[in-house]
């Protein structure tokens, strides 16, 4: 079952309005390395952004950045210049709503540093209970209104206890 030699997540990808904005943010705020920038991609005479990218064959997409931060998956960041602009931001209980959640070992230390950058905090942090005991989290917004999470569960979660396949936590770096 499943695909064939699955060994993780690779990447994420997500669309920002302003890639210079993003990437501010990434790298100074949050303590992201850019890895590499591509860009512009450009099919005016053909469908091949229609057929490999499912958007309308005239966007253009303006430039992306792939990000590293630290041991968890990469990312990439795109900018857009898209033919049928739609800009709203999605919540999470929308369709294709989402998050991408930062992972620090203090989570006070993470939590004040968003603070003194004057991000956005989504109420106070949250105490894990049941399968994630263990966890503290809180949700925080990007500058341009993209949801985010800053976690940490130094000791782990109680899920963990039992599992047959441990993911990696700083109380288990090596495996």
């Amino acid at each position: 079952m499943g695909l064939p030699g699955l060994r993780g997540t690779d990447h994420i990808g997500f669309t920002v309005p302003d890639l210079d904005e993003a990437d501010r943010f990434f790298v100074e705020t949050i303590g992201c390395e850019r890895i590499y920038s591509l860009g512009p991609f450009i099919h005016e005479d053909d469908e091949w952004m229609a057929e490999h990218l499912g958007v309308d064959p005239r966007t253009v997409m303006r430039r992306l950045h792939f990000y590293r931060c630290g041991s968890g998956s990469n990312f990439e960041v795109f900018e857009y210049d898209a033919a049928d602009d739609q800009r709203p931001q999605p919540r999470n209980s929308d369709l294709g709503g989402h998050h991408l959640a930062f992972y620090v070992d203090d989570f006070d230390a993470g939590l004040e540093h968003l603070r003194e950058a004057g991000l956005t905090i989504l109420g106070e942090p949250t105490r894990s209970t049941s399968a994630s005991a263990g966890q503290r989290w809180v949700y925080f917004l990007s500058p341009w209104g993209m949801q985010f999470e800053l976690v940490s569960y130094p000791e782990g979660k109680a899920y963990e206890k039992d599992a047959p396949v441990l993911l990696w936590h700083p109380a288990r770096p090596e495996r």
